[in-house]
């Protein structure tokens, strides 16, 4: 869920913390106090049960999870290492808490309660994500039947509650073994095993998916994993300088490597949604498509030089994937400012590539602002960002674009949304959009003792997540009802996790999980649901309009939510591993291709 911002922003704090503003343009410099509050989070006059009778009946109200972030049991029932795991391990410092995927939530073996909380929230959608290294532990070759077998658990749990399964095949996992061969998504090699990794979950899967997503946030593995190497697998050109902050990596070439991971990704998505049109979906019926983060750019002013640069920063953003599973090819303004560092398609790969997808996910956090950068003869890029010549900003003349809670890195704008969803549909022969992630963080890099524990009353206040959702869905009911085509919406996140480069410092669940990182000395990975599960929960379910609540007497407009309680934790020790969950290779049956 990372992203490089389109230009060097001043910033300020550790070491961490500079390295984060500039790995997210979501993660920026903090005004200081509560400078942010200029800004009020509103709903534009609209309550939410407007919003809520915006939506048709078939709409998939959700949430969101990835493998690496809860799974944890990351050596156990036969996963593989992948580079996340070597990255953890070998860069502890290029973690906020020098923490990895183990323990995660602990959903390997807590996947029902998962599914248990899921239902009592009302949705009827779940995303999640298959670890390629757990369903095939080297990379390629024989499936892992525990492996398979778990995710098979898993699908099924969901079916017999009514709720869907949205499932990511890649989401930045990749094994490890791939990456020490031949490089991985650096090398075009990477293309068939992935196309065979994809069809081995169709094959064990399909039957019982009906919504597929290839790849989730390209843009944010590329430029996070080879361009400041914050992520895994930690490339970036060696003795990077970039933003007063030193990046230390081994090896990588920060102006050149994300262009060809991108190419590669784009490269294998085509392969295999090629694959589940020709061999699945005339029998299994599902559909396929994949996520953008897209957090939206708004021009400075109204100068052409600024519009222009909102344009150019949108071709360097959303534009880098879609242009391409549109139309064949990258945006031109990335044509005629990248050159010959920009890979070129061939013929039959362009062809494959147009129109490649039956929906398309957006993963929507926040806006900024664009502002042309100049041109000048002597340029010379350090990373990719430079080429797309724009500074992003989050205030103008001080007052910021959005209200930032504890001067976190997501500045709170709800129309961006709105204005991203009236382009896709534009630009792009309006697709059918889900919006597969959307949500704040609480712990913020701006936050005076992040990797301190809080208390378990603190963990359990985040109504400001709730105002955060509810001012986005009104967004979205109005970008429906100018003829946006939103089939769905799912909160980031399910569960408190794992989140990258800041490991568990940051947390979007709707759930606290007590990952014995936290504040209950017993309840091993009990899952205890925020205020904004409540609310998320009397959302779905309510059947009146709804009453407008003022918080702390801030112009923020909220709905009621059901009354408030202490959730009872639950009574679920260190887990251990259980064959009645997870059961034995020979108990399992894989289709293996």
């Amino acid at each position: 869920m990372a992203l490089l911002p389109l230009a060097t922003l001043p910033i300020s704090g550790t070491k961490m913390e500079k390295m984060a503003s500039l790995i997210s343009p979501r993660v920026r410099r903090p005004l200081g106090g509560r400078a942010a509050a200029a800004v009020r989070c509103s709903a534009a006059g609209r309550t939410l049960g407007d919003a809520h009778g915006g939506f048709p009946p078939d709409f998939r109200f959700g949430a969101a999870s990835s493998a690496y972030q809860v799974e944890g049991a990351t050596t156990e029932g036969g996963r593989g290492p992948s580079i996340w795991d070597t990255f953890c391990h070998s860069y502890p410092e290029k973690i906020a808490d020098r923490s990895s995927g183990e323990p995660g939530a602990g959903s390997y073996y807590s996947y029902k309660e998962d599914v248990k909380r899921l239902a009592e929230l009302g949705v009827n959608a779940y995303r999640f994500s298959i670890s390629w290294s757990r369903i095939l532990p080297e990379g390629r070759g024989t499936p892992n039947a525990v492996g398979i077998q778990y995710y098979k658990n898993l699908i099924q749990e969901l079916l017999d509650h009514q709720i869907e399964p949205f499932v990511t095949i890649f989401h930045w996992d990749m094994p490890q073994k791939l990456e020490d061969e031949y490089g991985g998504f650096l090398n075009e090699r990477i293309v068939l095993d992935y196309k065979q990794f994809a069809k081995i979950c169709f094959d064990n899967f399909g039957d019982k998916v009906q919504n597929w997503i290839t790849l989730n946030e390209p843009l944010s593995f590329c430029l996070g994993g080879y361009t400041l190497g914050m992520h895994a697998p930690g490339r970036c050109t060696p003795n990077l300088e970039y933003g007063g902050v030193d990046f230390e990596c081994p090896a990588g070439n920060s102006i050149q490597e994300p262009y060809t991971v991108a190419h590669n990704l784009l490269l294998a998505h085509a392969e295999a949604v090629q694959l589940y049109r020709e061999e699945y979906q005339p029998t299994q019926g599902g559909k396929i498509g994949i996520t953008m983060l897209a957090d939206w750019l708004v021009p400075y002013d109204n100068s052409p030089q600024n519009i222009e640069a909102q344009r150019r920063g949108n071709d360097f953003n959303i534009g880098w994937f879609m242009d391409p599973i549109k139309f064949g090819d990258y945006p031109f303004s990335m044509k005629s400012l990248v050159r010959e560092r920009l890979p070129i398609f061939k013929p039959e790969e362009s062809v494959k590539l147009k129109d490649s997808f039956d929906f398309i996910g957006i993963n929507y956090y926040t806006s900024s602002y664009a502002k042309d950068q100049g041109f000048t003869m002597d340029f010379t890029p350090k990373v990719y960002s430079d080429d797309a010549r724009i500074n992003t900003l989050v205030d103008k003349n001080g007052i910021p674009i959005g209200y930032s809670e504890n001067n976190s890195w997501v500045y709170v704008y709800p129309r961006g949304i709105r204005d991203l969803l009236l382009h896709v549909k534009e630009r792009y022969s309006d697709p059918d959009i889900y919006i597969t992630e959307n949500g704040v963080l609480q712990n913020a890099p701006g936050d005076p003792s992040p990797h301190l524990p809080k208390s378990l009353e603190d963990e359990m206040n985040d109504m400001y997540r709730a105002q955060y959702q509810s001012s986005h869905l009104n967004e979205l009911a109005e970008a429906i009802s100018r003829g946006v085509k939103v089939k769905g919406y799912f909160v980031w996140s399910l569960l408190d996790s794992f989140e990258w480069n800041f490991g568990y410092t940051s947390k979007f669940g709707l759930h606290f999980v007590n990952n014995a990182r936290q504040v209950l000395e017993d309840d091993y990975m009990a899952r205890i649901p925020k205020q904004s599960a409540r609310w998320y929960q009397w959302f779905l379910s309510m059947a009146k309009a709804p009453q407008l609540l003022k918080l702390e007497g801030e112009e923020k407009t909220l709905v009621s939510p059901i009354p408030l309680g202490r959730a009872t934790p639950i009574k679920k020790k260190k887990t251990t591993t259980d064959s009645s969950t997870i059961p034995a290779e020979s108990k399992t049956n894989v289709v293996s291709t």
